[in-house]
C-alpha cells in the first residue's frame, strides 16, 4: 500500500502545543501538511495562557523542513475561532483538514459543579467545535473538499465519574459530527468523531475523589491493564486519528475508539425493541413495564444514519412481529 500524503493540504489542529494535538500536527507536517498549531497555552485545568508551547511546535516542524504557523487564540470564543481559520487562510489560501482537539478538564461531583466548572468546559469542547468549525467548514465548501474530526472521550460515551461537565460537552461532538457529516456530504465534507485514551496532562486534574462512587472504584480496581503498558501514549491514537482526516478515508458519520493499540468503530443503535398494538392510541404505562425486558434487549438492531431511518426500521420491526401487514 502507498504511503498515506498530506502533500499539498493545509490542517488546523486546536490544543496542538501538547499531547495528542502535538503528535497530530507533528505527524501531518511530517507527511506534508501545511499546518497550522493553535494553542491558547494555558494548564490542564485551562488556567492561563502562554505562546510557547505553539511556538515550540512550529519550530521543530519548521527545523525538520515542514511548513507551520502558530496561533494563540482561544477557540472558547467566535472571535478566536475565526482567528484559528484566518492563520490558515491566510498564510495558504485554502483549510483541508480540521482536527478539534483543544480542551481542559475540571472534575467535580456532578452535584457540586459550579458555573466556573461548567462553562468554561462546555465553552472550550463544544462551543470551539461552532467556532472554528464554522469558519473552517465555510472555506471546505468553498473548495468541495473538506475532512473534520472531532474530539469525544469514553468519558461521555462509556462513563467516569466526577466529569459530568466534561462527558457532556464531549457527548456533544457526537450530535455535531453527525449533522456536519450529513450536510457536509453534499459538498466532499466528511466528519468523524474520535475516542482517544493517553496519558496526558491532564490527569494530573484528575481528583481521585471519585473512587468514593463503588461501581465506579470497583471497575478501575478490575480493569486488566495488562496489554497497554507503554501504549497508552498519544503516539498510539496519531494513526487513526490521520488516517480519518486523509483523502485515502472515505468513512464519515462515525465514532472511533483508539485504545492501547486497540483500534474500533463504536456504534449508536436501536434494537428492535417492541411495538405497541396497531392503531393511534398509545400503549398504557403498565403495556411499557410488562415489555421493558423486549424493550431493552438489545437482539437485532438497526443503525440510523439519519432521525427518518429509524421510521424505517419501526416499519420493518412493526411488520416482523405482526402488528401491521
Amino acid at each position: 500500500m502507498a504511503d498515506i500524503s498530506f502533500a499539498g493540504q493545509v490542517a488546523i489542529v486546536t490544543g496542538a502545543g501538547n499531547g495528542l494535538g502535538r503528535d497530530y500536527a507533528l505527524e501531518l507536517a511530517r507527511r506534508g501538511a501545511k499546518v497550522v498549531v493553535n494553542d491558547l497555552g494555558g494548564s490542564g485545568s485551562g488556567v492561563g495562557a502562554s505562546a510557547t508551547a505553539a511556538a515550540a511546535v512550529v519550530d521543530e516542524i519548521r527545523a525538520a523542513g515542514g511548513e507551520a504557523v502558530a496561533n494563540t487564540s482561544s477557540v472558547a470564543s467566535r472571535e478566536g475561532g475565526a482567528s484559528v481559520v484566518n492563520s490558515a487562510l491566510e498564510a495558504w489560501g485554502r483549510v483541508d483538514i480540521l482536527i478539534s482537539n483543544a480542551g481542559f478538564l475540571r472534575n467535580g461531583r456532578f452535584e457540586d459543579l459550579t458555573d466556573e466548572q461548567i462553562d468554561p468546559i462546555l465553552d472550550v469542547h463544544l462551543k470551539a467545535a461552532f467556532y472554528v468549525g464554522q469558519p473552517a467548514y465555510r472555506a471546505m465548501r468553498a473548495n468541495g473538499y473538506g475532512r473534520m474530526l472531532f474530539t469525544g472521550s469514553a468519558s461521555a460515551m462509556f462513563g467516569h465519574a466526577w466529569q459530568t461537565n466534561y462527558a457532556a460537552g464531549k457527548g456533544a461532538m457526537l450530535g455535531l459530527s453527525n449533522v456536519i457529516a450529513l450536510e457536509g456530504s453534499a459538498y466532499g465534507i466528511q466528519s468523524n468523531v474520535l475516542l482517544p485514551t493517553a496519558n496526558s496532562r491532564l490527569a494530573a486534574e484528575m481528583d481521585q475523589g471519585f473512587m468514593e462512587i463503588p461501581a465506579f472504584a470497583q471497575a478501575l480496581q478490575n480493569a486488566d491493564f495488562s496489554t497497554s503498558d507503554g501504549r497508552v501514549v498519544p503516539e498510539f491514537n496519531t494513526p487513526l486519528a490521520l488516517y480519518l482526516v486523509s483523502k485515502d478515508c472515505t468513512a464519515t458519520h462515525g465514532v472511533y475508539s483508539s485504545n492501547s493499540g486497540r483500534y474500533a468503530r463504536v456504534r449508536i443503535c436501536a434494537a428492535e425493541g417492541w411495538v405497541a398494538p396497531r392503531g393511534a392510541t398509545p400503549p398504557s404505562i403498565e403495556d411499557i413495564a410488562s415489555h421493558f425486558d423486549q424493550i431493552s434487549e438489545l437482539g437485532d438492531f438497526s443503525e440510523p444514519m439519519t432521525v427518518y431511518d429509524e421510521f424505517t426500521a419501526v416499519a420493518k420491526a412493526a411488520r416482523k412481529q405482526g402488528v401491521y401487514p
